[in-house]
Parts: structure tokens; C-alpha cells; sequence
């Protein structure tokens, strides 16, 4: 998903939690005499985790917030009024708003715990994809070929090409430790986005090199996570492995 996307969709959900609470609130005022506070509370509390559970950390703060001055405005005497005559409603919506700051909270640290699990069994496939080729005795060009399609989605490329034994230019390039440098006479450069142009992956097997992955990324863009810089390396290294069981000829 790309940046503007990641961006629209905070805005959304930063709308949600100002909007959602005031309708709910809006929504039981027909039923505010036959509820308790309690109950509309809890009410609230769900729709404050829906914010969160599709939002950010913010998202979720505004929804607790927004849902807290909704109730007290319609939900508790003297009614359209910021002011709370009743004791216990007073606590109770203290604790409408403690409980959603919590809770928000819960719900975006588990949606992210969840991103990151879905996250992890992707690069784990991807390995895998890579080890099974290898055992099945593929030709090292299949391995290439399925490595390189697996680091365009991987590192969210426009184009990914392999190139046999050549060094040809001076181009950034993603190395070992996951980090994307430019190392020049007089010029050392460490990128946060993605330059210009290709960036190199290089394949190397038995201590020989092989050739070299061209990565052709959308510039400007940041960069993948540190993760999947660090999958994509040991991609390449299985690449490396293959076309080197495979004895094929290697410029050192």
C-alpha cells in the first residue's frame, strides 16, 4: 500500500472517531431513559474499539474523547449540556473515557501484532518457495526467475531484471545488513527512500559472484521495512546458492 494510501486512510479514520461516538450518542437518545449509564457506556466503548481496530493510536484517543463529551452532552442530565448533575454519572463517564484510551490502545496494538504475524508468514513463504525449488533440483534460472518476482512484491518494485556476471556502472546498492548505500571514491551515501534509477541486489555463491538483481523501484518512495530488505538479501543469497550448485560460470 502506498504512502498516500496509508495517509488517506489515517484522515478516515482520524473523521471516524469524531463522527462515530456523536452518532451512536445521537442514536440512543430515544433509549436514554430505559438504559443505564453503564449500558450506553458500553455501547460507546464498542465504537470507540471499531475506530481503533481500522485507525491509528490517535484515531482511537479522538473516538475515547469524542465519546465521552457525545455522552455527557446527551446521555446524562441536564441533557445538550457539557455539565453532569449525577455523581455517578460523573464517574461513570470518567471511566467511559479511561476504559476508551485503554482499550483504543488494545485494539491497535493487536490489529498491528496482527499485520506484523501476516507479515512474517509472507517473507516465510517466500523463503520457503525459494528452498523447495532448490530441493526439487529447478533449474538455478527457475530460481532466479521466482526470486525475482518474489522481490517486486517483497520490496514493492515497479520491475526487478537479473543480470549475469557483469558490474557494469556504479549503482546504490542493497547489502548485507539490509541497509541501501552508494559507495563511491570520495562519496558514501545512505538512502531512507529509494533513488533514482536501479538499485543493485548482488548474487553471490561459494564466495563467487554470480551477477546482480536491478531493482526498479518507484522513486522517492521509502524504503521497505528493515525486514524485508533482510528476506530480500537472503533470497539472493538462495539464488547465489542455486546458481552455484549448479557449477556455472562466475566472474569473481
Amino acid at each position: 500500500m502506498s504512502g498516500y494510501w496509508f495517509r488517506l486512510r489515517d484522515r478516515i479514520a482520524l473523521a471516524a472517531g469524531l463522527v462515530i461516538p456523536f452518532l451512536v450518542a445521537l442514536a440512543l437518545v430515544p433509549f436514554r431513559t430505559d438504559l443505564s449509564a453503564t449500558n450506553e457506556a458500553l455501547i460507546l466503548v464498542v465504537a470507540i474499539v471499531a475506530v481503533a481496530a481500522m485507525g491509528s493510536r490517535p484515531a482511537g484517543a479522538l473516538a475515547a474523547l469524542s465519546a465521552a463529551a457525545w455522552f455527557d452532552f446527551f446521555l446524562t442530565r441536564p441533557y445538550q449540556q457539557f455539565a453532569i448533575a449525577d455523581g455517578d454519572e460523573v464517574q461513570t463517564a470518567v471511566l467511559l473515557l479511561v476504559v476508551g484510551l485503554t482499550v483504543s490502545q488494545l485494539a491497535v496494538r493487536a490489529r498491528r501484532l496482527q499485520a506484523v504475524v501476516v507479515t512474517d508468514s509472507a517473507h516465510l513463504s517466500s523463503l520457503q518457495g525459494t528452498a523447495r525449488l532448490v530441493e526439487d533440483g529447478s533449474s538455478p534460472e527457475a530460481v532466479v526467475e521466482y526470486v525475482r518476482r518474489e522481490l517486486v512484491g517483497l520490496l514493492g518494485l515497479r520491475g526487478c531484471r537479473f543480470e549475469y556476471g557483469t558490474l557494469m556502472g556504479h549503482l546504490p546498492r542493497l547489502e548485507h545488513g539490509g541497509g541501501l548505500w552508494l559507495r563511491g571514491p570520495g562519496r558514501i551515501t545512505e538512502y531512507a527512500t529509494w533513488p533514482d534509477g536501479e538499485t543493485e541486489l548482488r548474487v553471490l555463491g561459494g564466495g563467487h559472484y554470480y551477477g546482480r538483481f536491478l531493482l526498479a523501484p518507484f522513486p522517492g518512495r521509502p524504503l521497505a521495512s528493515e525486514e524485508a530488505r533482510l528476506v530480500a538479501v537472503a533470497l539472493a543469497a538462495q539464488a547465489g546458492a542455486a546458481l552455484d550448485t549448479a557449477g556455472l560460470s562466475h566472474r569473481g
